[in-house]
């Protein structure tokens, strides 16, 4: 009897709690950048943001402990390693760079929620829907301190 193709958007446990471990190293860099950007960013215009940014700091550093306990869950050793942070002497540009990886977090995120669902890990799903709803809600809080709409994140492929 031939065996059933696997559909591309099928995934294994194993390989789930891999692009969780590229979203937890994504969350390592966020934390880096947030408490950074908090700290440097200088000026009346950007007082409020700095404060913002502080406390988004901690809302990530929250989201990597969910995210290493949901890998840790799947069997697999958490990353210890982030990507690479941008930094600028400008303040526009440390916002900018924020947002784009605002927007990438949230497009992993949101194909991590279908495909926790596709695994029947239902309460993954829940967990990563929660992180979601704070991720936009740093998106639109950039993007206000830019003095732009918040941009669609889309979905990653």
């Amino acid at each position: 009897m031939p065996k059933a193709k696997i559909s591309s958007k099928e995934i294994t446990r194993k390989q789930f709690a891999a692009a969780l471990n590229e979203d937890l190293s994504r969350e390592f860099q966020a934390i880096i950048a947030y408490v950074n950007y908090s700290q440097v960013l200088k000026g009346a215009a950007y007082m409020n943001i700095a404060a913002e940014l502080a406390v988004h700091a901690k809302e990530e550093l929250a989201h990597a402990l969910t995210i290493a306990k949901h890998i840790d869950y799947l069997g697999e050793m958490p990353s210890v390693t982030p990507k690479s942070v941008k930094t600028s002497e400008k303040a526009e540009a440390m916002l900018q760079f924020d947002l784009e990886n605002e927007k990438e977090t949230i497009r992993q995120y949101r194909r991590r929620v279908k495909q926790a669902d596709e695994l029947n890990e239902f309460a993954i799903a829940e967990s990563l829907r929660e992180i979601l709803v704070q991720e936009q809600d740093h998106l639109c809080a950039l993007a206000t301190a830019l003095g732009i709409d918040p941009p669609n994140p889309g979905m990653a492929d």
